[in-house]
């Protein structure tokens, strides 16, 4: 276990925590998620609640607060009987309507991409229906891996409808393109449907995850509008041990 008091943040942390007009389950909150990101490797221990309340002099609520936080972030995991781990990175997503790049720079994480295809050919039947398109018309079809912090988190393979981005293939396809599609296309996805299952992952999937075949994956698929216009038509595979759905639910 690493005695934060031998750290740098742990340091720093001692002169200032004590004197600061910020609630200390805040400040031991920032401390620990510094630790959790640049001083531990995924998997480290972090220091015992009882540790933490002798180095700082908190409360254990105060301890608590803090580490729950992290918790439920997904920062830290808890192993009952063990201790309080880093995490494997697991992506905590709401569901909403937002980019792979928007959600992972709202969380903290540094997105990155890896585009396997960018193509214009006619789209499989299932894909023309959802996109409104005839069987005379291409679509362009542009196949990612997309990381957070440099681990995969997801492959996505997505058809879009080429009458409403023309020269969609020629920008870069590494970042948003939800962005693009808004700022150069003048198409806002404000609306999709989708549906999401467990599955086990295809062995193309699973290479490019770094899992192995069969292993759980959630499957979305995702059907995204621009007005009345259906502008995308994705199917993506997210490792379901980086990435975890959340939602909030009403009577």
């Amino acid at each position: 276990m690493m005695a934060i008091s031998n750290s740098a943040t742990g340091r720093a942390a001692l002169d200032s925590i004590a004197n600061s007009q910020v609630p200390k389950h805040e400040q031991l909150h920032a401390i620990l998620l510094r630790m959790a990101k640049d001083e531990l490797e995924p998997g480290g221990r972090v220091p015992s609640e009882r540790t933490l309340m002798e180095q700082f002099g908190l409360s254990r609520i105060t301890v608590r607060a803090a580490i729950g936080r992290l918790v439920s972030e997904g920062h830290l995991v808890r192993v009952p009987g063990k201790g309080t781990f880093v995490s494997e990175g697991t992506v905590q997503s709401t569901l909403h309507l937002a980019s792979f790049t928007q959600e992972m720079e709202a969380q903290g994480h540094k997105p990155s991409t890896i585009v396997l295809e960018a193509t214009q050919a006619y789209p499989p039947p299932a894909t023309a229906k959802a996109l409104g398109l005839d069987r005379s018309e291409q679509a362009y079809h542009i196949r990612r891996v997309r990381l957070a912090d440099g681990r995969p988190v997801s492959v996505d393979d997505a058809w879009y409808n080429a009458s409403l981005a023309q020269g969609l293939l020629d920008i870069d396809l590494t970042g948003s393109i939800y962005r693009a599609l808004a700022s150069d296309f003048g198409h806002q996805v404000d609306r999709a449907r989708q549906s999401v299952k467990a599955e086990g992952a295809p062995s193309d999937v699973a290479v490019l995850l770094g899992a192995e075949m069969g292993d759980p994956v959630l499957y979305f698929d995702r059907v995204s509008f621009s007005g009345e216009h259906a502008i995308e038509h994705a199917r993506s595979w997210y490792r379901s041990d980086r990435y975890a759905l959340t939602m909030e639910v009403h009577l």
